[in-house]
């Protein structure tokens, strides 16, 4: 039985504390939030101690892994000190919130890994969406031809109250950045996954709608290039009416997939196929998707494997550096650096 214990009691949080209870295999033995507000509610909740410190949670002794849930500038103290206490590590995305701390991370992940074969993961659970789990082995499989192209939209809503809520968000100090690191990494993160390994082109930033809210940005547009030469183009903006459907489309040889929550695919010849998203968050809280257990439950299948984990600290990194190249397009190095 591992014992894990839980980083920041926030939002997210949630996802993490419910996969936990549900794993046969774990056993959660802690919640930690400097907050005392929160650290009491989760830990009257889940009938564990609550700590007011990541140094105070490790001085215990006793945990085995630990899930940051922290809000983004505060993922890379927390990782570093656990990992040199030789626990496991799950974080939320992004990996930091500068790429001067990813960069630590991933030399204190390998080192640590080949120490004692301690993990750190990202949760990047949108991966484990069954179609877009499809939608990567079909183009992996090569039966579609080559990829010529692909498109993908992140159209949501984020009202001022939603950064006065968690005034971190808004700012770059606490967030690193705004629509691209809260939101839409995740669609980035896919593109670049199932079309290549990519490199910007060109892209812009800017507080389009929500400036005299926010420092960053609510809107954003880039143009990538992929390794093996195919052209994608990303648009992604908070400023929407609504939470439209995130779409993601890639134009191979022989095919068009779409992908629209479930996975549409129009082959040349007239067949069309169809995979479902059989897992959707209810309310508005879909967005996350649904796929948070299945990430977490192989992370601790790895854990128990000494296998490492496929989403690691420099596989988290490649999405991180799209937005950090379209902050530098977009901003003075004395902001978002």
């Amino acid at each position: 039985m591992l014992r894990a214990a839980v980083i920041g009691c926030g939002d997210i949080s949630a996802q993490h504390l419910a996969a936990i209870a549900a794993h046969g295999a774990v056993r959660l033995v802690g919640v930690v939030d400097p907050d005392p507000a929160p650290r009491a509610a989760a830990s009257a909740a889940h009938g564990v101690p609550g700590y007011a410190s990541v140094g105070e949670l490790l001085a215990e002794g006793g945990t085995d892994v630990v899930h940051v849930c922290t809000p983004h500038s505060e993922h890379a103290p927390a990782v570093l000190e656990a990992l040199a206490a030789g626990v496991h590590v799950l974080t939320e995305k992004p990996l930091a919130h500068t790429l001067a701390d990813a960069e630590r991370l991933v030399e204190a992940a390998d080192a640590a890994w080949l120490a004692g074969r301690t993990q750190l993961g990202v949760c990047f659970q949108n991966r484990y969406n069954a179609p877009v789990a499809a939608m990567r082995d079909l183009l992996a499989s090569g039966t579609l031809g080559a990829v010529i192209g692909a498109q993908a939209t992140v159209m949501w809503h984020r009202p001022p109250e939603y950064y006065a809520a968690r005034p971190w968000r808004g700012t770059w100090a606490g967030s690193g950045g705004g629509l691209l690191m809260n939101q839409a990494i995740h669609t980035l993160d896919l593109l670049q996954w199932l079309v290549g390994p990519a490199q910007v082109v060109d892209g812009r930033a800017s507080a389009r709608v929500l400036g005299d809210v926010i420092e960053v940005e609510d809107t954003a547009d880039l143009v990538l290039e992929h390794a093996g030469g195919q052209r994608s183009v990303f648009f992604a903006t908070n400023a929407n009416g609504l939470n439209a459907p995130v779409t993601l489309d890639v134009q191979t040889e022989s095919a068009e997939l779409s992908l629209r929550g479930d996975l549409t695919v129009r082959f040349a010849d007239g067949r069309v196929e169809t995979v479902e998203e059989s897992g959707v968050l209810p309310g508005e809280r879909s967005y996350w998707g649904a796929s948070h257990r299945l990430l977490i439950a192989d992370f601790y299948r790895s854990v128990a494997a000494g296998e490492r984990f496929w989403i690691g600290a420099q596989e988290a990194s490649e999405s991180l550096r799209l937005i950090k190249d379209v902050y530098a397009r977009s901003y003075s190095p004395g902001a978002w650096a």
